[in-house]
């Protein structure tokens, strides 16, 4: 009796062992799920950093040029601050969803102006012409490929981090220690679809 009484304790303790290290490797899976899905942001945010740095050149070696097109140029201007604003907003806590989609809409209006004006960029052929004006439109046009290359990434992590998170029994575990969904940066808009036109 004391036997089967010993026999019954430890198959109770070793099953409770056992849940309790397949729990502690689902927390830390998605420990590592939601560590990776913000080192993938952490890629964005250097590149849009640098996509948001590189206008104010462009708008300085504009304004010589496109006097009439003041409204243009301060527009151009507003956007990129307010999506510096939200960049830094998702940089303090790439977590939170509402802060994502604050910058999925900020970049989307910026890419939005910054087509309007490379578009009027076309009307005046000194300014195609500036070698300084060709050297920021190039660096502009890379940097956005690799703004679309690290969002991939970025949307890849997310994916895994969701996933994980959303699977059963990995749902319980998630909720209950808080990890909440993360938000994918997606294109918001037709124009953000399509990359920006810098021809010279």
């Amino acid at each position: 009796m004391i036997t089967t009484l010993l026999i019954v304790i430890g198959l109770i303790a070793g099953l409770a062992l056992l849940v309790a290290i397949w729990g502690l490797g689902l927390f830390n899976g998605l420990v590592s799920l939601r560590n990776k899905y913000r080192n993938a942001f952490a890629q964005i945010d250097v590149q849009l950093k640098r996509r948001h740095d590189l206008i104010p050149n462009l708008i300085e070696t504009a304004k010589g040029y496109m006097a009439h097109e003041k409204g243009t140029l301060e527009a151009v201007i507003n956007a990129r601050n307010q999506a510096s604003a939200a960049r830094q907003s998702v940089t303090a806590n790439p977590g939170d969803a509402a802060a994502v989609q604050n910058l999925n809409q900020t970049e989307a209006a910026l890419t939005g102006v910054m087509t309007k004006f490379m578009a009027l960029t076309e009307a005046y052929p000194d300014l195609k012409a500036n070698t300084l004006m060709t050297q920021l439109s190039s660096e502009l046009a890379a940097t956005e490929d690799r703004i679309a290359y690290a969002r991939q990434g970025y949307n890849s992590a997310v994916t895994d981090y969701n996933t994980q998170r959303e699977m059963f029994p990995g749902s319980i575990l998630a909720g209950a220690f808080g990890f909440t969904p993360a938000q994918l940066f997606e294109v918001t808009s037709e124009a953000d679809r399509e990359p920006v036109k810098v021809q010279f």
